[in-house]
């Protein structure tokens, strides 16, 4: 049913036409990240296009009748390709352009790692790299390697644009590993709301002690909340890190029951697509961890 209805946009996206500018490449991408990737990238040799609106939750995105459209007029697609973007696939085969399309992989370079510290253990692979800036910087090469292979003309201005956008990520990274380093080694113990911040963690020598979040998107039960504050208190977390759209009632009760301070990050796949979202949400991301770090070295010294 799923099939025949997603064949039936295509026929009407057909009859309505499609606007194509040939005047320059039209490089199609699936999240907020790859947006300011992509842009810093290609300059104003290309449009840039989100391949779906801003406001939408792309975990559980269904491809909607203008998403299948658009996804006609792109010349590439850049995905992230390991769980975050399958609303892309289904995009590229509702709209026929399944091997026609070409597709860079955005992931293709990265070493991957599974969420850590799921309370229920599962093991599945996060597909949250852009938090992190090693990966970021790796996704960008990679971006621009692949657009320099489709687009030759333009590949010596893509490296040297890519080089320049990473020697701005490893500086942001820098400054804060400055406010840090001299920080003695401690066992800094924190939990997570949403288990998209492995990446982050793992720039900074951290590993996530517990994921709250029963599964991307799902609140928990009251039992799952009881079980998650005594999971809290038996590991000695020192923070809590609640997603920006985490509903606040669950947060103050875990607040609350533990006493544990709370503070706030983001993966960075919401709001506006621009050109410096992810350089503004990166440095609050960045500024948040390393407070927290700042703020438990203080406290397990009794300051």
């Amino acid at each position: 049913m799923i099939r025949e209805f997603l064949f039936g946009l295509v026929i009407v996206c057909l009859m309505s036409g499609v606007a194509h500018s040939e005047d320059k490449p039209r490089i199609g991408v699936t999240l907020h990240p790859y947006y300011s990737f992509v842009t810093a990238v290609v300059g104003d040799t290309a449009e840039v296009v989100p391949l779906i609106g801003e406001g939408f939750n792309p975990h559980n995105y269904r491809p909607q009748p203008e998403d299948i459209k658009r996804c006609m007029t792109l010349d590439v697609l850049v995905v992230n390709g390991i769980g975050h973007d399958e609303f892309a696939f289904e995009s590229v085969e509702a709209a026929n352009m399944k091997g026609k399309l070409p597709l860079i992989f955005a992931n293709k370079d990265v070493s991957l790692i599974p969420v850590s510290g799921h309370l229920d253990g599962k093991k599945v692979v996060n597909p949250h790299t852009f938090v992190s800036v090693t990966a970021s910087v790796r996704q960008v090469y990679t971006i621009a390697k692949g657009l320099g292979q489709l687009f030759p003309e333009n590949a010596k201005l893509y490296r040297k644009n890519a080089r320049a956008y990473a020697k701005k990520l490893r500086r942001m990274k820098a400054e804060y590993m400055e406010r840090i380093v001299d920080l003695p080694s401690m066992d800094f113990r924190c939990a997570t709301i949403h288990g998209g911040y492995d990446y982050l963690f793992q720039d900074f020598g951290l590993q996530v002690t517990a994921v709250i979040e029963p599964g991307h998107g799902l609140k928990p039960t009251a039992s799952q909340l009881a079980k998650t504050i005594d999971e809290i208190k038996r590991l000695g977390v020192d923070v809590i890190f609640t997603e920006m759209a985490f509903p606040d009632q669950y947060v103050e009760t875990i607040h609350d029951e533990t006493g544990i301070h709370i503070r706030h990050l983001s993966h960075l796949t919401s709001g506006e697509y621009t050109v410096d979202g992810f350089e503004k949400g990166l440095r609050a991301n960045l500024e948040a961890l390393t407070s927290a770090l700042i703020d438990a070295q203080s406290v397990k010294q009794g300051g």
